[in-house]
């Protein structure tokens, strides 16, 4: 491993964040079992918040951004993992409490490392990363709670960003209708590519009414936006059915009533994918590199160099990027 690393590193305080591509010494990499040169990291919203210093989330710098990374194990002490074995790793404290992905190495804990599944390589794992593996989690908890085929569409919204693209592309290789719902008129050929059979605005999947409740419309949902969006959603999921939420790009905070629950027995599936249990981990990585796998993952991700990434985590921040950027560190 060299001494001097490149790294997209963030300077400053929790206040004033300012970031920059440029070398880093590595023996300041964290403790941490095992040591991993990396390969691609993807780039998530999260992300681009860190390195904006929007939400506070990091307070010791420097510090280097990037909550997932696939790449190669240079070394382990726990001995769970051979020199050349090819990983991934995604959420925990990577890139937030501690030194993320964005650099040529990273060391995290052994337990925090899942093995690259047959099926996918390093470039396709972070073409997934983060949000596909959310995606991931989102339809097999709609599965759980029942959802099937036949019963009728299922609603992505933020449809462009990272998870909805991919969820569209998971949900259409399982052979589900697929609605999507985006901000982006000009995206619909992009959707329809994915395999969304309805395109609906922004404006279509929010109700102002007084209504508790709407018609009932939608077999179930995966909602990125939370506000005003997910009240909408609530009011319109047919009876038994799921909304599966794991964003708050539209905000927050939302109001309901109980209705929904008590007359339909909707239900609302919180998605946790950075704290996820290693079980359900390795099977969500396990149906993405298998059965799951959105036929056209090509045109959902974008491969960037590091000098490239600052414009590109600005650009995700403002709103303006459609599907998943993943930043090459390695080969």
């Amino acid at each position: 491993m060299k001494e001097q690393m490149k790294a997209f590193v963030l300077e400053g305080s929790a206040d004033a964040v300012k970031g920059a591509v440029t070398s880093f010494d590595t023996a300041s990499l964290p403790d941490g079992e095992v040591t991993i040169q990396v390969a691609y990291s993807g780039i998530n919203f999260k992300d681009a918040m860190i390195s904006h210093g929007v939400g506070k989330m990091v307070r010791e710098f420097p510090h280097i951004p990037g909550v997932d990374l696939s790449g190669q194990v240079v070394e382990d002490s726990s001995g769970r993992f051979q020199p050349g074995a090819k990983v991934l790793v995604t959420g925990y404290a990577l890139g937030v409490g501690r030194l993320g992905g964005y650099a040529e190495y990273a060391r995290v804990p052994a337990d925090w490392v899942v093995p690259l599944p047959d099926g996918l390589s390093l470039e396709e794992a972070m073409a997934l990363g983060t949000a596909g593996f959310t995606a991931m989690l989102s339809v097999l908890a709609l599965e759980r709670n029942g959802l099937r085929q036949e019963q009728g569409p299922v609603l992505v919204t933020g449809a462009t960003g990272g998870v909805g693209s991919t969820a569209i592309g998971i949900l259409a290789r399982a052979g589900y209708q697929v609605a999507a719902s985006s901000g982006k008129p000009e995206m619909k050929d992009y959707l329809t590519k994915l395999g969304a059979g309805e395109i609906l605005s922004r404006e279509d999947v929010v109700d102002q009414s007084s209504k508790v409740m709407l018609k009932e419309q939608w077999a179930g949902a995966i909602d990125t936006t939370g506000g005003g969006t997910l009240e909408y959603l609530l009011r319109t999921v047919k009876a038994g059915g799921g909304v599966a939420l794991s964003g708050m790009v539209h905000g927050h905070a939302f109001s309901s009533t109980v209705y929904p629950f008590i007359l339909r027995g909707v239900n609302l599936l919180g998605i946790d994918s950075v704290n996820c249990p290693m079980e359900p981990r390795l099977e969500a990585w396990a149906r993405l590199a298998g059965d799951r796998k959105p036929a056209k993952l090509g045109d959902i991700a974008r491969v960037i160099a590091l000098e490239d990434l600052p414009g590109k985590l600005k650009e995700i921040l403002d709103g303006g990027a459609r599907g998943r950027y993943v930043l090459k560190l390695g080969g």
